[in-house]
């Protein structure tokens, strides 16, 4: 059976309106890091092609090999910047810096990741690939929403977050904001993205 890890692990469903707690356990992710405007930067394409060529290789040699398929996660990010304002309410994208990221199910080893890579380069799989990192994110407390519509308009939904129900709940901010791309925007219009919108909090 093909696993869904989007099924089982809960944090990957959130509200549409409204604002919810959750805990989010600590999970392993291949990493690429980089910085400028993810729409004009030729390293944040580099990176996320980099990202979907290892990910599709470990799938596969997780199926061939331990005879577990499981389904590729979605692209997400680490999102943040000196001023966040940038982020947030100015958005101005040539000052973010992001980490962009794949989940990979549990029962893959380092090993397996470094095989899956070798098997992408060999394939042609850009430099990018040899930056990739294989880390655990450990988040823990977070508040999260469904964004549905184009990235450009998240900033209201952020202020909310951030300024309003985050410290009406006795919280504050720690860690970076984090967004999950349920929807790929090369196929989908703008309208229809659907985005979670996660950000790590702790006790104010």
């Amino acid at each position: 059976m093909k696993v869904d890890l989007k099924k089982q692990i809960g944090a990957y469903t959130a509200p549409r309106g409204s604002f919810e707690v959750v805990d989010v356990p600590p999970l392993r992710y291949l990493m690429a890091d980089g910085q400028g405007d993810p729409n004009t930067a030729p390293e944040y394409g580099d990176a996320v092609a980099a990202l979907f060529g290892v990910s599709y290789k470990l799938k596969f040699l997780s199926k061939n090999e331990l005879d577990r398929d499981y389904v590729v996660m979605p692209l997400e990010g680490l999102w943040w910047s000196d001023d966040m304002a940038a982020f947030t309410t100015h958005r101005d994208k040539s000052r973010w810096s992001w980490t962009m990221m794949i989940l990979v199910p549990d029962w893959i080893e380092p090993e397996h990741v470094e095989r899956a890579r070798e098997a992408a380069a060999a394939r042609g799989g850009g430099p990018a690939i040899a930056g990739l990192r294989f880390e655990e994110v450990a988040e823990g407390r977070c508040v999260q929403t469904l964004h549905i519509g184009s990235y450009d308009d998240e900033a209201p939904v952020l202020d909310e977050m951030h300024h309003r129900f985050i410290p009406g709940a006795g919280l504050r901010m720690t860690g970076r904001h984090h967004e999950i791309y349920l929807t790929d925007p090369r196929r989908s219009a703008p309208e229809r993205l659907r985005t979670i919108l996660r950000q790590p909090v702790e006790p104010a």
